[in-house]
């Protein structure tokens, strides 16, 4: 417990050293999002290829379990799958990853993802509207563990080109600096993702559809 508090404490130290490059990132990343929302408005076409092309995924692609596990209303599935989805295939395949190969390189991923939030979830319709009061907070804490990923890139990438910036005699030496910061931040990703899938599933199965019926 003392270990985990400690962990924690580190990571959340690791944000405040480098908060100048988190609180940008934040600011970009929900900025893009609004701008895509607003951006929805002259083109409303984009939204609908985009859900159509969501919808077909969760029906018969390869988020069909997730689709699935909502659809019968299976609030443990659909917390677990809502999370593994996040962690694997939003955060470690498509931002961290790359970045250990190509330094910087996640940043582009943010920059889509935020896009696409935009362009997908733009309130266009009442039902739009009314399932984005609940889902904001899911918005806002899926974005906060995509932001502190992105933030992990910053860091080793900022680690590994410039190793004197955080003491290290040479790049491969700032690059396992960086690499122990980020898995230090994944924490705070992983906590983040577990708190947003569990208000996820909650509000997707049981708020949504009670404000959509009341409508």
């Amino acid at each position: 417990m003392r270990g985990a508090k400690r962990a924690f404490a580190d990571a959340l130290r690791i944000v405040h050293e480098h908060r100048r490059a988190y609180w940008t990132l934040t600011a970009a990343y929900y900025g893009l999002t609004l701008a895509a929302m607003l951006t929805v408005v002259f083109f409303p076409a984009v939204q609908k290829t985009l859900i159509d092309a969501v919808t077909e995924g969760f029906q018969k692609g390869p988020l069909k379990p997730v689709g699935s596990a909502y659809a019968g209303g299976h609030l443990g599935a659909a917390i677990i799958l809502t999370f593994f989805v996040n962690l694997l295939g939003g955060s470690l395949l498509t931002i961290t990853i790359p970045s250990l190969v190509v330094p910087f390189s996640g940043l582009l991923m943010g920059v889509v993802r935020a896009t696409l939030w935009g362009l997908l979830l733009a309130p266009t319709s009442q039902t739009l509207a009314l399932a984005m009061i609940p889902h904001s907070l899911t918005l806002l804490l899926e974005g906060q563990a995509y932001v502190v990923a992105l933030l992990a890139v910053w860091i080793h990438g900022r680690s590994f080109v410039a190793p004197q910036s955080t003491g290290a005699a040479s790049c491969g030496e700032g690059y396992w600096i960086g690499l122990k910061k980020t898995a230090r931040l994944y924490l705070l990703v992983v906590v983040l993702l577990a708190v947003a899938a569990v208000y996820e599933a909650l509000e997707v199965l049981y708020v949504v559809p009670r404000l959509i019926g009341e409508a």
